[in-house]
């Protein structure tokens, strides 16, 4: 049963995918498909606090056993310590100085980071260091 629903996300990754290469009709890099992946993670872990605040708990589970099928084709996220450094690092090389920098600096992280950066702790990151 978790080798079907492996195939069954699977599935349905591939399809987003395609999807993606016949909207935008060109071939989706790897840092594409990652971003890919990111959202239907995001998707799936979206769905699952619907499930649970509507108290469907095997819709629940199902939906966070798919996430979790789909994060392990991701790379490693980065620790919090580390994440800081890369975006001083980048702060510093965009020559950020003020809040309105940020989206900057974020398009520059977004780049950097292929997909081992959170990018929505990483935002908070960069708001914080900039409001200084």
């Amino acid at each position: 049963n978790q080798e079907r629903l492996k195939l069954i996300t699977l599935r349905m990754l591939v399809a987003a995918i395609q999807q993606k290469e016949i909207d935008t009709r060109e071939k989706i890099t790897e840092d594409g498909i990652l971003a890919i992946i990111e959202k239907q993670v995001q998707l799936r872990k979206e769905a699952a606090e619907q499930y649970q605040a509507a108290d469907r708990l095997e819709l629940f589970e199902k939906e966070n056993e798919e996430a979790n099928i789909l994060k392990s084709y991701l790379p490693e996220k980065l620790d919090h310590k580390a994440m800081v450094t890369i975006i001083e690092n980048t702060i510093a090389s965009v020559g950020a100085k003020t809040i309105q920098d940020m989206g900057q600096v974020m398009s520059e992280l977004k780049n950097q980071s292929q997909g081992r950066i959170d990018m929505k702790q990483a935002s908070t990151v960069v708001r914080n260091l900039l409001s200084k």
